[in-house]
């Protein structure tokens, strides 16, 4: 019996195989991939870096051995964190007193950072509102919009670039478990960070092949410590003792998940509650039940 002819489409097939498995290997190699280890010109930035989680991010990655840019609107607060860190870490922190919801302030930054080695970006600024949002300041509105939104949006887009051209980088955004669902009384706040969500979520899946990590923070109600009863905010009455998270604690798993290239992490029983409820609850049903909570924080 004479040989069988080879089918013509076989070595192309073969060619199609080796294609596909060079096309994977990258994106396995570079998944396993850690955040740039801390170097002299390498610089890991925080926005909201005054307060809050921004503080205690910064912290912990001069803890890390990185060095750091910080930013907040108010550069003699930022000045007083900056000495305190390097008091205690030995590292170098740069201040840049930036309001982020001005767009040329925001622009100036972006193209400093842009021309900088930057390992880690934490985009962690935000502000929130409550009540309804015909009710509120329009400009507020609008500054907090520029704040949640674009101010992340600008600067990913600016060490991005830089991040990928190295195969390395670490984004971290901090979104909200109430950007999962609609929230009235909390609208503009909850809109703001469903963009944040989607937004890294998104990326993520962008960029995985490059060696950048991207995890998104979704926590809820955090602090550093309770307050006096007699200095204690509308939502620290509200929320019951119980439910709030520490910052440090939250500073310290976020980057963790940063580090292994985690898609979202969720510290917190609140937000671990407010994920599973806007996953699997109606929206007609959870809208209106969390929108009355809202409503009071709105001071109604």
């Amino acid at each position: 019996m004479a040989d069988m002819p080879v089918a013509p489409q076989s070595h192309d097939a073969h060619a199609a195989i080796r294609d596909l498995v060079g096309l994977l290997m990258p994106v396995v190699y570079h998944d396993r991939m850690p955040v740039p280890s801390p170097s002299p010109d390498a610089r890991a930035v925080v926005t909201g870096a005054s307060q809050g989680i921004g503080e205690a991010l910064a912290n912990e990655l001069a803890a890390r051995g990185h060095h750091l840019i910080i930013t907040a609107r108010r550069g003699d607060v930022l000045q007083t964190v900056a000495d305190r860190i390097t008091a205690r870490h030995g590292v170098t922190v740069e201040i840049r007193p930036v309001d982020l919801t001005d767009s040329g302030a925001r622009r100036d930054l972006g193209n400093e950072l842009a021309e900088r080695n930057i390992s880690i970006l934490c985009n962690n600024a935000g502000t929130a509102t409550f009540g309804p949002v015909a009710a509120l300041d329009p400009e507020g509105e609008q500054d907090q919009v520029a704040l949640n939104v674009n101010a992340v949006h600008d600067l990913t887009l600016a060490v991005l670039p830089g991040m990928i051209g190295r195969a390395g980088g670490g984004i971290l955004i901090s979104g909200s478990a109430a950007g999962n669902s609609p929230i009235p009384n909390n609208a503009t706040y909850a809109a703001s960070k469903a963009f944040a969500n989607t937004f890294s979520e998104s990326l993520r899946g962008e960029v995985k092949k490059d060696g950048v990590h991207v995890t998104l923070l979704a926590p809820g109600p955090v602090r550093t410590e309770l307050p006096d009863a007699s200095e204690r905010s509308l939502v620290e009455k509200l929320i019951p003792e119980f439910l709030w998270i520490d910052t440090e604690y939250t500073a310290r798993v976020s980057l963790d998940a940063l580090e292994h290239n985690r898609m979202r992490v969720v510290p917190g029983l609140t937000s671990k509650a407010m994920s599973v409820a806007s996953g699997y609850a109606p929206r007609a049903v959870v809208a209106p039940i969390v929108g009355a909570v809202y409503k009071k924080l709105g001071g109604d």
